[in-house]
């Protein structure tokens, strides 16, 4: 019996392309500014594991019970937080493997989060029923991911490099306050912006 590679090629075209430049991207961009990319690409594909996994293999059976305004509600919150934490939070001088753990658990946490509900969640469990193959179109996801997180990370490195600390750190927590200005939006208005 042969594998049939449909499903894991057009599940990575499909989610490469809609997830270039997506919110996700950017808060990999960010996070990798301030910490250690491989620690932000750890967290980051361990998120769209975990998500975008119970996805393909549950299909649709998680949706019913788990209403998008809730969702939406806890993300914007937890993005509105996030984004006045970081602004307002003095500079980490902590040891080199506390900072790799802290990173990799925001870094999950964060993406985890923007991933709940979103087009590629949707696109995923879409894919895995028409197809019949969870197992492929997971395969074809975590590619996609791979391959755009680790061009996140290494772009949020260089960005580093450039521009100093205090501006990236500002800038970080204003992309995460207008997320959580949006995705609060999106669940008080029922109006879908991203």
């Amino acid at each position: 019996m042969a594998l049939d590679l449909l499903p894991l090629l057009s599940t990575f075209a499909i989610v490469a392309l809609a997830e270039f430049g997506d919110k996700t991207q950017i808060a990999v961009v960010s996070l990798s500014a301030k910490h250690r990319p491989r620690s932000v690409f750890i967290g980051a594909l361990l998120a769209f594991a975990l998500v975008d996994g119970v996805s393909a293999i549950v299909g649709g059976a998680i949706a019913p019970f788990v209403p998008a305004f809730w969702i939406g509600l806890g993300a914007g919150i937890s993005f509105l937080i996030f984004g006045v934490f970081t602004l307002f939070s003095k500079e980490d001088v902590i040891v080199k493997i506390k900072e790799h753990s802290k990173t990799v658990a925001t870094s999950f946490f964060l993406i985890a989060i923007m991933e709940l509900g979103d087009k590629t969640q949707l696109a995923v469990i879409a894919l895995s029923a028409e197809y019949g193959a969870p197992i492929q179109v997971f395969l074809g996801v975590m590619l996609a991911f791979a391959l755009l997180t680790a061009l996140g990370a290494v772009l949020g490195k260089i960005i580093s490099r450039y521009i100093s600390a205090r501006y990236v750190k500002i800038g970080a927590s204003l992309i995460f306050v207008v997320f959580g200005v949006l995705f609060l939006f999106e669940a008080l208005s029922g109006v879908k912006l991203l």
